[in-house]
């Protein structure tokens, strides 16, 4: 019986260090990312860079898995198109997922954006963009971008950028509209935990992206 609660309470312990040292960890490498990035994340209202010829636009659902409107989505797709009306880009690369012919992100940007009027011929869509990291380097890769204007929420930008400089990319982020932060908790923990997954993609198992294929650069 001794043993019995001898061995509970190791387990008990060897759990509680694991959720202190996890807790450590997300804490740490949360306030690195946003150490390291803050200062190149703006608002459209505070004036976004216009250094950047090109902006990658990440991709995301149009839909809530309620069926409502995803407000990432659009504000996203309203702020490229207000940055190219306002000639602070020249170009958009849609970036996002194609895992089917029912599910399309960079068309269904494109053809939002094309509502918004933003010509065709200032749209590249890139619908191997599975993932943060992967757009970024597919971005380098086969467009042969090495300077981004990055177009997402406050949330997402902190990795976004983090993700960027590792791969020697000069980009700058222009932060998206989105839900009140009381509608965004759970995505808000989701993100701290993505970005002590990147740490490990990085630095440890060397991610590669997960479709590359040849060079296209972009001619615009």
């Amino acid at each position: 019986m001794k043993n019995k609660k001898h061995q509970l309470t190791r387990w008990k312990l060897r759990f509680f260090a694991w959720l202190i040292v996890s807790c450590l960890l997300l804490l740490v490498s949360n306030g690195w990312f946003v150490n390291l990035t803050s200062a190149r994340i703006a608002k459209p209202e505070n004036g976004c860079s216009s250094d950047y010829k090109v902006a990658l636009v990440f991709g995301t659902s149009q839909f809530l898995r309620s069926g409502r409107p995803n407000p990432h989505y659009y504000g996203r797709i309203d702020l490229a198109a207000l940055l190219y009306q306002q000639g602070k880009v020249q170009h958009l690369l849609l970036s996002g997922d194609n895992r089917s012919q029912y599910y399309n992100e960079p068309a269904k940007m494109q053809q939002d954006l094309l509502e918004r009027g933003v010509p065709l011929e200032a749209m590249t869509l890139d619908a191997a963009g599975f993932s943060t990291f992967d757009s970024l380097k597919r971005s380098q890769a086969i467009y042969g971008l090495n300077e981004l204007l990055l177009i997402t929420q406050h949330y997402h930008l902190p990795r976004a950028l983090f993700i960027a400089n590792h791969l020697g990319l000069k980009t700058a982020g222009c932060a998206a509209e989105g839900p009140e932060w009381s509608a965004m908790r759970t995505v808000w923990f989701r993100e701290m935990a993505a970005r002590l997954k990147t740490l490990g993609d990085l630095y440890i198992w060397q991610r590669e992206p997960s479709v590359l294929g040849e060079p296209q650069p972009l001619k615009f």
